[in-house]
């Protein structure tokens, strides 16, 4: 009877180990693809509005970074069976935090997306949180039957599985940072189509595309930028925090695109007189346009970035480091 009973209880730890190990991954692997995603949200927790912690927010990339990568760690380990009370206890201590952040950002309506599964798939405040609370459920009946836990894999394997999962995840972190998003869960991916997007239907849901605006001192003029063929944007969320060593790169592509027959326009949050001075100082000869500041962060993780349109489809984007990449 107690051999029975062992037998189930073992099958019960195996099945949450699964569910608990492949959730992480998975959570991480999604916001590993575009770990600026997770700054911008954890911006917005360490707010003055939400958790009035504003000195972490210089750190949020790096906090983002170092959560993401340990989700997938801590995933693998737990499937392989590496180090398990280290392993499950840093799982407790991460889930508890999840747990608090998204009943926070529940109970008080502060964040309407906790971001724990990147843009990939979208939840409702308090349908993250039971998701946490079941998870919590899940890790901590694992740490309660512990012994249940066991390797997969003999000796040294299973912790260079492990740090093999740290090394790959570390370098797809940098070649994001670098470039751009290896996947795009966002409304702004190639390939979509602007005007397309801002529809409304009648099903209920918001458009995918909203706020996107882009006006001079008196008009919205998106309608007519969207309808032209040959377009190039230059993205630059705040100019303040632009990556000034870009601009001499723009000017070259600007001055090319234009010869062969593209609309160039800067487009950026900031206020008239930085976007003065930074436009005579680096001799920019393009209209600056205004957009909110969360769709331009939206629209492409660069400071500054570049997008090409035909006729509102986006053709391309890139980095500012990847300009020579660019097929005009």
């Amino acid at each position: 009877m107690v051999k029975q009973k062992d037998t189930f209880i073992n099958i019960l730890v195996q099945i949450s180990r699964i569910i608990v190990g492949g959730l992480f991954i998975f959570s991480g692997f999604v916001k590993l693809v575009d770990p600026i995603g997770s700054q911008y949200k954890f911006e917005e927790y360490f707010s003055e509005g939400v958790l009035n912690l504003e000195f972490l927010i210089p750190y949020a990339l790096p906090f983002a970074i170092f959560l993401i990568i340990a989700e997938i760690v801590l995933g693998v380990a737990l499937l392989v069976g590496w180090k398990r009370k280290f392993t499950v206890n840093s799982l407790k201590l991460i889930i508890l935090f999840f747990l608090f952040l998204t009943w926070y950002s529940a109970y008080f309506d502060k964040v309407t997306d906790c971001g724990c599964f990147g843009d990939a798939i979208k939840l409702t405040p308090w349908e993250t949180f039971w998701k946490d609370v079941i998870l919590t459920i899940l890790i901590f009946f694992i740490g309660f039957k512990i012994k249940f836990i066991n390797p997969i894999l003999p000796r040294n394997n299973n912790g260079f599985i492990v740090f093999l999962s740290l090394l790959i995840s570390a370098a797809i972190t940098w070649y994001v940072l670098v470039n751009l998003p290896i996947i795009d869960f966002r409304a702004y991916a190639i390939g979509t189509n602007i005007p397309e997007g801002m529809e409304y239907k009648n099903d209920g849901k918001i458009p995918p595309i909203h706020d996107f605006f882009l006006e001079d001192s008196q008009n919205d003029l998106a309608p007519q930028i969207l309808a032209k063929e040959k377009v190039i944007l230059v993205i630059m969320p705040s100019l303040e925090k632009s990556n000034y060593s870009a601009f001499p790169e723009i000017k070259k592509l600007a001055t090319d695109a234009k010869a062969k027959g593209y609309s160039i326009y800067g487009v950026s949050a900031s206020f008239s007189d930085i976007i003065d001075l930074t436009k005579e100082r680096y001799q920019l000869d393009f209209e600056f346009l205004f957009c909110d500041e969360t769709t331009l962060k939206t629209m492409i993780r660069s400071n500054p970035g570049i997008m090409i349109l035909n006729k509102g489809t986006i053709v391309d984007k890139k980095n500012w480091r990847n300009i020579d990449q660019l097929d005009l």
